[in-house]
């Protein structure tokens, strides 16, 4: 019944960028929804990229994303955004768009739905 769906991935060379969205549907309350971004390369663990609550917009990023990626969100539309700039080959992996019920986190177990991810491929 609840679906999120990723979009905009793509192949683009270093220094690049892409903006992903993310749609959720079939949810059963207008809110509150912590939103967030999420990758896997290869032979990787899931990563947490970037999140954003509901309640004040405040965002949160990894390391790797501060000041090359932007998360944003459409309460109204129960959409999220990333915005993602200076493209590294190391960014290269699936991005998973998750929600969740309540107060933002940064920890993958904690996120209720996943979308079925979008392929980011960063060429040299």
């Amino acid at each position: 019944q609840v679906q999120l769906i990723e979009s905009g991935g793509g192949l683009v060379q270093t220094g690049d960028s892409l903006r992903l969205s993310c749609a959720a549907s079939g949810l059963r309350t207008f809110g509150p929804w912590a939103m967030g971004w999420f990758r896997q390369a290869p032979g990787k663990e899931r990563a947490f990229v970037a999140a954003i609550s509901w309640i004040g917009g405040n965002t949160y990023y990894a390391d790797s994303a501060k000041g090359r990626f932007i998360i944003s969100r459409d309460n109204a539309k129960n959409t999220v955004y990333l915005q993602m700039n200076s493209l590294k080959p190391e960014d290269t992996a699936v991005y998973y768009c998750a929600a969740k019920p309540g107060p933002v986190n940064v920890g993958a177990a904690t996120y209720t739905y996943w979308g079925q991810g979008t392929q980011v491929t960063v060429s040299s």
